[in-house]
């Protein structure tokens, strides 16, 4: 026959078996919070970076621009033959962005995203 101490021990060790098993659940569930804000942090600094880094390339080529399309109006004797020769570049280099932007720029930047993700 199973006698009382016996049966609160048995108790007991249910008890505790619950308790941990609650403890543990919630200490997963924090480690995955912590992991996706470390997800989350890795990615935003990411997008701040690229973001800051094409602020400044965009106007280091705008102040090249201007300074190659006065430079080709000097050579051509008016400045708006270097601007308009200028804008058929960029005319020229958008349509090539439009037409081949995923692969150029669509692809990059998702497996930049996966690999930031996954890591």
């Amino acid at each position: 026959m199973i006698n009382v101490k016996e049966m609160d021990n048995q108790s007991s060790t249910i008890e505790t078996l619950i308790d941990r098993a609650k403890s543990y659940a919630e200490t997963r569930l924090h480690i995955l919070r912590l992991k996706g804000i470390d997800k989350l942090s890795a990615i935003i600094s990411l997008i701040v970076s690229m973001i800051a880094v094409l602020l400044i390339s965009f106007i280091f080529v705008m102040f090249l621009s201007i300074g190659i399309a006065i430079y080709l109006g000097e050579l051509l004797g008016n400045y708006y033959f270097g601007f308009l020769i200028m804008a058929a570049f960029y005319l020229i280099t958008g349509l090539l962005l439009f037409k081949f932007r995923d692969k150029w720029l669509k692809a990059p930047i998702v497996n930049s995203l996966i690999k930031s993700l996954l890591d």
